[in-house]
């Protein structure tokens, strides 16, 4: 028996001791109490300036802990040390776990996943199942490398499927600032039409860093929940600026339907904003929370009074590039 041990040790550490270190993929809350119970959040963190490795854990420990859905984390990592890392477009481990999700959530910036990983996410989008896109979501998918993939026409400038999956799925794919980006900061101004939706009970105020996003091809079944308000300055006391940037708002925050191979359409919804410290904002927090709820068809649970408060501390990092916290792997976002 002791040799049995000795040889089972030994074949572990020939194992680990070869190749790439196994990345651990992603991080698991499993879910309280809560209307949520017994549905499954998967969030995608990929992108390298917005800090979605810092604000997609914090947003799964509300759902989980507050409202009771199980939440699954992925991240961009790097094969080699295990860590997360934003700047690594190939890599995210752990896609398998859509294929049990109820609802994803993506904040993603040109990725390009190895085909085996990707149709995943393209088995999930064709299903039926709900999405939310956040901020850079809108351009998800740059294929560079490989061109002749499958999965090619995901790309955020795709001809032949325009707009590729932002503007096919999502809405919209990247157009442009419109806002000055990282002077000029955004006001979210509810659409008093759609002011009954379920997605905006109990959301009165919404301010976040991040600029106004250029948005110009929703389709017609889109339905546009919040303006961006461009604000003349980095303060949620700053005055809107005058002129054209304002007339008219852009979208910030619309809903559609997709409908995939299945034939089955799902509720989207997409929002420009999305930063780690946009989330900083409780009336987004509240509006991403409910869309959760939306999205799943538990709307007539959602509720103006439930808490959207952070589980733990919330301390995001600003935005910009190559500003990821260094030596942080997904185990160290586990609760504690």
């Amino acid at each position: 028996m002791k040799s049995l041990s000795v040889m089972a040790g030994c074949a572990v550490c020939l194992l680990l001791g070869s190749g790439p270190l196994v990345a651990d993929p992603g991080v698991v809350y499993e879910g309280g109490e809560g209307p949520g119970k017994g549905k499954h959040v998967v969030l995608i963190a990929g992108d390298e300036e917005y800090r979605s490795e810092e604000g997609l854990p914090m947003l799964a420990k509300i759902l989980s802990q507050r409202h009771g859905f199980q939440c699954t984390v992925l991240f961009s990592v790097d094969p080699e040390t295990g860590e997360i890392d934003p700047n690594n477009q190939t890599n995210i481990p752990g896609m398998a776990a859509l294929d049990n999700a109820d609802m994803v959530i993506l904040g993603l910036r040109f990725r390009e996943l190895p085909d085996a990983d990707m149709k995943h996410l393209v088995d999930y989008i064709h299903a039926g199942k709900p999405i939310m896109g956040l901020r850079t979501s809108t351009h998800s998918f740059n294929y560079s490398r490989n061109k002749t993939s499958p999965y090619a026409k995901y790309s955020f400038q795709n001809r032949d499927w325009p707009g590729g999956f932002g503007q096919q799925v999502l809405g919209e794919t990247w157009i442009n600032h419109h806002g000055q980006h990282g002077k000029e900061s955004t006001r979210g101004v509810i659409n008093t039409k759609q002011i009954k939706h379920p997605i905006l009970t109990g959301v009165d105020d919404i301010w976040g860093p991040t600029d106004v996003y250029g948005v110009k091809n929703l389709p017609d079944d889109a339905v546009v929940l919040v303006r961006g308000q461009v604000l003349s300055g980095m303060e949620p006391t700053d005055k809107p600026v005058e002129g054209k940037k304002n007339d008219p708002l852009m979208p910030l925050v619309w809903t559609k339907t997709w409908q995939g191979e299945s034939g089955k359409p799902c509720r989207v919804i997409c929002t420009t904003m999305g930063a780690a410290v946009d989330l900083e904002s409780a009336g987004l927090r509240r509006l991403l929370v409910n869309a959760v709820y939306w999205g799943v068809g538990l709307e007539d649970q959602i509720s103006a009074d439930s808490s959207v408060d952070y589980v733990g501390e919330y301390d995001p990092s600003f935005f910009g590039f190559n500003k990821a916290k260094k030596g942080v792997k997904p185990a160290d976002h586990q609760l504690k």
